[in-house]
């Protein structure tokens, strides 16, 4: 494969993996090939992240990438130590493998994984087809078992529980994830030699974290994503104050209006106003929390916990086939992960346990629906699914009428809107529905909402 066929499968495949690689960014990479040393497979990598990774979040899926379209060595070829180590007894790899955890260099680290792939990673699956596997490594060599020697030998004679035992701990955890690391990557290249680049390409890298679907999210990703909620709800609550804002004029500014008029004989040529008050608005949420978007509803209790802190006066409701208040749980200070717990345990939400989004809106009007006034901004957010039930609509318009801006967030893709026991188009008439599937789609529904 020639350089040029690298790059341009590399680019597509970054594309592919969630990754945004315009044209013009593609172009500045293969412009850098062209002043730095190839044969440097570092500058090699930093000449590339330099031109296409726009954002910390995209460099560990990047680099996965890199090492598969740019190895750092081709099996077959293979240095001398790597020849030897074939014979050598586990002990003694271990003991190798230690020494290599204490003072060993990255190039050092690496060739000895790859070294151990190729005697303990490999299976045979059938004749003429061989299989790669990682964990069959770290089962012979067993590196987080080596700490307990390594330390006896590095702290000989010294005082143990102090700051040299911490820092070789660190240094062997270090190495120990490292090797780990080179062992998966060798094995990741082993597997695209035998069967494609292009294929491990597409299954090797998780997509990003903004582009991740919300419905798909595990606990990590749920995690990591509370980190992107605060700047969200920031921005969500500046986006629905602006809107608030649009078009109005303050107060007539009577003093300044007759202190202008003097300057044209008494007559008001120039109406002078108020700015209005500054203030935040209201926010109503109306959240699904059905199992079948139970990933979703759990960041948007999270988003709904950020909002609390920018608004004036937020409610949240959640709902299955009946609604139930849930802002108590969402107290300022409180514990996020204790308030889901409770929410859980507590709220009345759910009455036989299958969605039912008429029911639950006509419960809401009934009971709570002086939530919705002229200055409240409603935001519901489900999947549209009732199995099958009166959807309700005119109490909802009767809602949104009252309401100064509604929105509808679809956890779904636009596809399966209208499939199944899906009514999106229905409610969609009613109310704007936006496909809402990841943190990059809530994000874009902020910005358009300017």
């Amino acid at each position: 494969m020639s350089l040029v066929d690298r790059h341009v499968g590399f680019v597509h495949a970054l594309r592919d993996a969630g990754l945004p690689v315009s044209l013009a960014e593609g172009l500045d990479a293969a412009r850098a090939l062209r002043v730095i040393d190839l044969v440097e497979r570092e500058s090699l990598r930093e000449a590339y992240a330099a031109t296409l990774v726009k954002k910390p979040a995209y460099r560990p899926g990047f680099d996965v990438l890199f090492d598969l379209w740019f190895p750092p060595a081709i099996s077959g070829l293979r240095q001398r130590e790597e020849v030897d180590l074939e014979q050598a007894p586990v002990a003694e790899l271990r003991e190798h493998l230690a020494g290599l955890l204490v003072d060993g260099t990255e190039i050092e680290l690496r060739a000895f994984a790859r070294a151990m792939v190729d005697r303990f990673g490999r299976q045979e699956a059938q004749p003429g087809r061989q299989n790669w596997f990682s964990y069959s490594v770290l089962r012979a060599l067993s590196p987080e078992t080596l700490m307990a020697g390594i330390l006896r030998e590095v702290l000989t004679g010294r005082e143990r529980g102090g700051l040299a035992e911490k820092t070789a701990r660190q240094r062997v955890n270090s190495g120990i994830r490292r090797f780990e690391e080179a062992v998966t990557a060798d094995v990741r290249r082993r597997i695209a030699e035998d069967s494609g680049i292009e294929k491990i390409s597409r299954s090797a890298v998780r997509p990003p974290l903004d582009q991740i679907d919300f419905l798909r999210v595990t606990k990590a990703d749920l995690s990591r994503l509370r980190r992107e909620v605060h700047p969200l709800a920031r921005r969500l609550a500046a986006r629905l104050t602006i809107k608030h804002r649009k078009g109005r004029r303050g107060r007539l500014d009577f003093r300044r209006t007759v202190r202008a008029s003097l300057q044209s004989g008494g007559v008001p040529m120039d109406i002078h106003v108020k700015p209005p008050r500054p203030h935040k608005p209201e926010l109503v949420v109306l959240c699904d929390t059905s199992d079948s978007v139970s990933s979703f509803a759990h960041f948007t209790l999270l988003l709904t916990y950020a909002l609390r802190e920018q608004f004036t006066k937020v409610r949240a409701f959640g709902f299955v086939d009946t609604v139930d208040e849930i802002t108590r749980f969402f107290q300022p200070g409180a514990d996020v992960v204790d308030a889901m717990a409770r929410l859980a345990n507590e709220a009345d939400m759910v009455r036989f346990g299958r969605t039912n989004y008429g029911h639950a809106l006509e419960t809401f009007a009934e009971r709570y629906g002086d939530a919705i006034g002229p200055k409240t901004s409603l935001l519901i957010l489900g999947d549209a699914r009732s199995n099958y039930q009166p959807p309700a609509l005119e109490v909802l318009r009767s809602l949104t009428g009252r309401a100064r801006h509604a929105y509808w967030l679809n956890p779904e893709p636009r596809r399966q809107w209208d499939t199944g026991d899906s009514i999106a188009t229905e409610y969609g008439s009613v109310v704007p529905m936006h496909e809402c599937r990841n943190v990059a789609q809530l994000a874009a529904f902020i910005e358009d909402l300017a």
